[in-house]
């Protein structure tokens, strides 16, 4: 079964890589494979911390971001340790460093869907500029062939899951503080 994933996974990585590659989307995705970075998301929470309005969101979405490195990075990573596809074909060119941590699951991924998830719910209006940002760091490392598409569907599924309970949580600990 695993190898059916992962020659599925290679089909559309490849199809990726044929029909979508230009010299145009090149450096978006660079960029928004950076901005999917553990610096954007300690960056957002601080300045969230710093304004008086935002300060329980940025305890809240730091808590969820918390929560997602714990589980992907320091756990799931370690446990699963799948290469990545540029490991696997070293020929294809990278525009980007190659990561030194295990594939699955994404991390650039899971945060920023918890991220998303968490202020979207405290903030509905932000849903025009995070969900699309969110999903084009998920399909930077797509074209950046960096994870497999597996990977992102998982770390979007689990991110959702981390973020939606986040906010459980915060509801059930408002609740037995009144």
């Amino acid at each position: 079964m695993w190898d059916t994933i992962q020659q599925l996974d290679f089909q559309i990585l490849d199809w990726i890589r044929a029909n979508l590659h230009s010299s145009v989307l090149d450096p978006v995705m660079v960029f928004f494979t950076h901005l999917g970075s553990s610096v954007t998301w300690v960056a957002l929470c601080i300045v969230l911390l710093l304004l008086p309005k935002t300060r329980k969101d940025a305890f809240v979405a730091g808590c969820g971001l918390l929560t997602g490195v714990l589980v992907a990075n320091v756990i799931l990573k370690n446990v699963v340790r799948r290469a990545r596809p540029c490991w696997l074909r070293p020929d294809i060119p990278l525009l980007i460093s190659s990561p030194t941590d295990y594939s699955f699951p994404s991390g650039h991924t899971m945060a920023a869907t918890i991220f998303t998830v968490i202020m979207v719910k405290k903030h509905p209006k932000l849903a025009f500029i995070l969900v699309p940002a969110a999903l084009l760091i998920m399909f930077s490392r797509l074209y950046l062939y960096v994870h497999f598409p597996s990977d992102v569907l998982f770390s979007l599924v689990c991110g959702t899951v981390i973020g939606v309970l986040t906010c459980a949580v915060e509801t059930k600990v408002k609740k037995r503080q009144i």
